[in-house]
Formats: C-alpha cells, structure tokens, sequence
C-alpha cells in the first residue's frame, strides 16, 4: 500500500507543477527501448514461486511540456512486448518442476519527472503512471521423469487448478512506477532505469466459484532506452 500511494504522489507532484506557471518546454524525442523482466503472479491462495525471468522490448515516445524550477515534466508513452510468468518451488516431495511464460503487449503511460541537466550531461527521473496490457500467448514447461512422474496430487492446499488452465483475461491493468538516470549527448539520449508493475487486474476468475480469488502479475523490470530528440 505504501508503495502504491507513493506513486500516486509523484503523479500528482508532476500535475500540480504543470498547472503552475513554470517555463514552458515542447520537446518532442522517440527511441527504442529494451531490458530484463523478472515477474511472478500474485495468487490467492498462495504458490510458492521464485522469479521467472523474460525480455522486454519496445518504442518509446516522450513529450516534454515544462520545467518548473527544477523539475522538468513530461508525458511518456510506451508500446512494449514483454514475457513474463511464474516458477513454482514445488516442495512436496515429487521432484516435479513447473513454470509458464505468459507474453503481453503492454502500454504504459508515465508522468515522467526529471531535475538535473536539460541539455547534455546527466538527468535523474521518476516515472509513475498506470499500465494496460493485452495477452498474446503463453507456454508451459513441466518437468518431470519416468522415475518421478507428474504428480500434482500432493501440492500444498491441493492447490493444482493453474496446470493447463488457460488465461481467462487477456486485458489487465494496473500501476507501475520507476527509477533512473538519462545521459544527454550529441548523438541522443541513454537511459537506464528500474521499474516494478502491479497488477490490479486477475488472469483468472476471481468468483466465490473460482479457484483462485486472485492471481495478479508482479514484475521487476531493468531497461536500457535510446532516444532522439525530434523537436526541441
């Protein structure tokens, strides 16, 4: 929860700046963008998981509209595909082994907060802002022997209605928030920064009828981007 109202602050900083009278900016720049996801699913009732790892990768848009004092504000707009997914720790004795790759096109929406240099040298940022995502497809890996067969009929809980369970929700949303730097030169500019989504929105059902009341993505993301200024 703190987390959450934390991000929700840095968005209303960045909007009530922008309804103050500051210096007015109109800056235009595009790139690329690409990185590392380590996510997991926020189920209920609880699988044990470790982090699955996935790539991201995608376009960048980002308008400037003012500096005030020493905030500089902009929108940020993304279009990404991104892999994500869960890796249960299964202790129950099988040796069975179970993850899932989920593939999303995900767009984020940012209120973007720098202060440092606007020109060439080193700016720090903030990103906050909510996040929509469209399921493409996903793959499951079972593993398992002939010695030790699949065998979910021990898990914890018996808690085993996500093997083949096919994602009921392809739209989710939610809220995401980052950290970084940006290093501004003559040939562009490189950004690094880490983010962390969470998602407000279920992959399953969630009725009293449903196995599972909640099973929400969790992901930690570290990126690299490249941008051009278009307009200055």
């Amino acid at each position: 929860m703190k987390r959450l109202l934390g991000i929700f602050a840095l968005i209303t900083l960045c909007i009530g700046a922008s309804a103050q009278v500051g210096e007015l900016r109109n800056n235009v720049a595009i790139g690329v963008n690409g990185g590392y996801n380590l996510s997991s699913v926020d189920f209920s009732p609880t699988i044990k998981q470790g982090l699955q790892p996935g790539y991201t990768g995608g376009f960048t848009l980002r308008y400037t509209t003012e500096k005030y004092f020493s905030l500089i504000c902009a929108a940020q707009l993304e279009l990404n595909f991104a892999q994500r997914g869960w890796n249960e720790m299964i202790d129950d004795g099988s040796n069975n082994t179970y993850r899932r790759t989920t593939n999303y096109l995900e767009i984020p929406f940012f209120a973007h907060i720098g202060w440092g240099k606007e020109d060439r040298g080193m700016q720090f940022f903030v990103n906050a802002g909510p996040q929509v995502g469209l399921f493409l497809n996903d793959e499951e890996f079972y593993g398992f022997t002939e010695e030790h067969p699949w065998n979910p009929n021990k898990r914890p809980n018996n808690i085993k209605a996500q093997y083949g369970k096919a994602v009921e929700n392809k739209l989710e949303y939610g809220i995401a928030g980052g950290l970084g730097m940006e290093l501004k030169t003559g040939i562009g500019n490189f950004t690094i920064e880490g983010r962390y989504f969470f998602g407000l929105s279920d992959m399953y059902g969630n009725s009293k009828a449903d196995p599972f009341g909640r099973s929400a993505n969790t992901t930690i993301t570290g990126k690299i981007t490249y941008l051009i200024d278009i307009l200055k």
